[in-house]
C-alpha cells in the first residue's frame, strides 16, 4: 500500500476524533481513549507483513504498548486538575510530558525487579 494512502487515512482518523471531541468531550474522550493510534499501527503492520515474523512484531508491539501506556494515565488527572485550577495549557502540557517521562523511568525501575526490561 502506498505510504501516502496511510498518511491520508491516519490523518483523517485523527482529525475526525479531534472534531468529535470539540463537539462532545465525553464521546471524543471515549474514542480517544480507545487505542486508536495503536490499532492503526497494528493494522499497517499487518497489511505490510502477514508472515509469522510480522505477527511476532505485532505481538511485541502490543506487549510494549501496554507497559508504555501505564505512565501516561495518572498524568491525565494531573493535567485535568491543573487546567481546572487555572494553570495555562502550556504549563499543564509541560508538566504532563515531564511527569509521564518521570513515571516511565520509575515504572522501568520497578519492572526490572520482575525481569521486564522496557529499555
Amino acid at each position: 500500500m502506498p505510504i501516502y494512502i496511510k498518511y491520508i487515512i491516519t490523518a483523517a482518523l485523527v482529525v475526525l476524533t479531534a472534531e468529535i471531541a470539540s463537539r462532545n468531550a465525553k464521546l471524543g474522550a471515549l474514542i480517544g481513549a480507545l487505542p486508536v493510534m495503536t490499532i492503526i499501527v497494528i493494522l499497517w503492520m499487518f497489511v505490510e507483513d502477514k508472515s509469522s515474523d510480522g505477527m511476532g512484531k505485532i505481538a511485541s508491539y502490543s506487549y510494549f504498548t501496554f507497559w508504555y501506556v501505564l505512565p501516561t494515565l495518572p498524568m491525565f488527572l494531573v493535567m485535568d486538575k491543573m487546567l481546572k485550577k487555572g494553570n495555562s495549557f502550556w504549563l499543564s502540557l509541560g508538566v504532563y510530558v515531564v511527569g509521564t517521562i518521570a513515571l516511565f523511568f520509575i515504572l522501568n525501575l520497578v519492572l526490572k525487579r520482575f525481569s521486564i526490561n522496557l529499555m
